[in-house]
């Protein structure tokens, strides 16, 4: 499926697409030394943390047994109520961590009015939606606990009958809709007993995103449990994070040493006219389940994905400009594996877990270390097998790519001949 030189002269049509205010302000990644507790490698089970019975019903119908490191940590002091700060690195099931310990704790009176028990807040819709679905999974044998989640993009009205008509104990939701909610005195969270932020970073490094949180934070009662979670936080924003807490329990998984276990990491040095060929060569040549490719716009997705498409690559592309209905749809339909080859930007580079994802490719590099981790963590989930590979183009994203080896303490080399394919390929 090679594309034809026609196609690869169409490069200009990605470099017409480029705007600079769609590029992220690089973060100040110096490290500090950190205060908290180090995870290290124990050996348990998940009966071993004393779950309610449905909860541990539930968690063996997922086909779990054995906590990851993150989740054996931290789970135990966030069931009990403490104030959390996780950082551990993509992959390692930092949903389930507050999933489990916030299902093991609410507990539901059905003869009083039902009142927002747990409000969830993330950076992007899909991620709402994917935390809501595991929060729906673990909570199959609880039948009392409701899950709701809100986002913009749907109606407003939506979201108002169904807290009105139907409040959720659990409440998932962006900022933005959640405190149009509130303002709107739709949603009360004067019973709120947990607030989490996952991805917790990428919330407040945002000045405008980080005003909606403190004015929701506002919102909730004083003595309340506080847990925020994230691969990557920065000194700035482990300060932050403490602002939100108190007497937080910090756990930092492999902090000093963030790397991805059985993900293999290359890089390749060309010009931007010949990114696209080495993509369509790469993608001829490479087996895969699922691949993501990163670009830096959401105009440069759109672009390459129609390039792919007419050279007949089966790809597609999710971004912040589709309706959300549309980003939706799409999203569940690479999930549930019915496409194979997805176009994204950073939208997609942050918690969004798809399990067959085995292969990242960073057509576009990204302006800091920070993303670069998000990114590659889709692939190699759970430690599993994968592959990233990263376009460099010049001397800034030669510094990224040199921050990344230095910061994470990860091997990323130049891109070989020829890769094996059960060195990327879960048997």
């Amino acid at each position: 499926m090679a594309a034809e030189d026609t196609e690869i002269d169409q490069l200009e049509d990605l470099e017409e697409y480029v705007e600079p205010e769609d590029v992220e302000e690089e973060v100040n990644n110096e490290e500090t030394e950190v205060q908290g507790s180090y995870a290290g490698v124990q050996s348990c089970s998940f009966r071993d943390m004393l779950l309610k019975p449905e909860l541990q019903r539930a968690i063996g119908d997922a086909g779990f047994e054995h906590p990851s490191e993150v989740q054996q940590n931290a789970i135990p002091f966030a069931m009990v109520g403490n104030d959390m700060i996780v950082q551990a690195k993509s992959g390692m099931g930092k949903t389930a961590v507050f999933v489990m310990s916030t299902l093991q704790q609410i507990e539901v009176d059905t003869e009083e009015e039902t009142k927002v028990d747990t409000l969830v807040l993330c950076h992007a819709r899909e991620l709402a939606y994917q935390i809501s679905k595991e929060y729906t999974r673990f909570s199959k044998y609880l039948p009392n606990v409701k899950i709701g989640v809100v986002y913009g993009g749907v109606p407003f009205q939506e979201h108002k009958t169904m807290i009105k008509d139907d409040c959720p104990n659990v409440l998932i939701g962006t900022p933005g809709r959640v405190l149009h909610l509130i303002n709107e005195k739709v949603l009360k969270l004067d019973g709120l007993k947990r607030f989490i932020m996952d991805e917790c970073d990428d919330l407040l490094n945002a000045l405008d995103m980080r005003r909606q949180v403190q004015q929701i934070f506002k919102a909730t009662p004083p003595d309340k449990q506080v847990m925020l979670y994230s691969a990557t936080i920065s000194p700035e924003a482990r300060i932050l994070c403490k602002k939100f807490c108190r007497e937080a329990e910090e756990i930092f998984v492999d902090d000093k040493k963030l790397t991805l276990h059985g993900l293999q990491q290359h890089f390749v040095k060309l010009e931007e006219k010949d990114k696209i060929r080495k993509l369509t060569d790469l993608l001829d040549a490479l087996d895969f389940n699922q691949v993501v490719i990163f670009v830096k716009t959401k105009q440069r997705a759109n672009a390459l994905d129609k390039i792919l498409q007419k050279a007949m690559f089966p790809s597609m592309t999710i971004h912040a400009n589709l309706k959300q209905k549309e980003r939706l749809e799409r999203y569940k339909k690479f999930k549930e594996y019915k496409a194979r080859i997805l176009i994204t930007t950073d939208l997609m580079g942050r918690g969004v877990d798809v399990e067959r994802i085995n292969i990242v490719i960073n057509f576009d590099m990204t302006n800091e270390s920070d993303q670069y981790l998000h990114r590659v963590g889709r692939a190699g989930r759970f430690g599993t097998k994968g592959l990233a590979i990263t376009f460099i183009n010049g001397e800034d994203d030669e510094k990224v790519l040199e921050d990344v080896q230095n910061r994470f303490k990860v091997k990323v080399t130049e891109l070989p001949d020829e890769i094996s394919k059960e060195s990327y390929m879960a048997n």
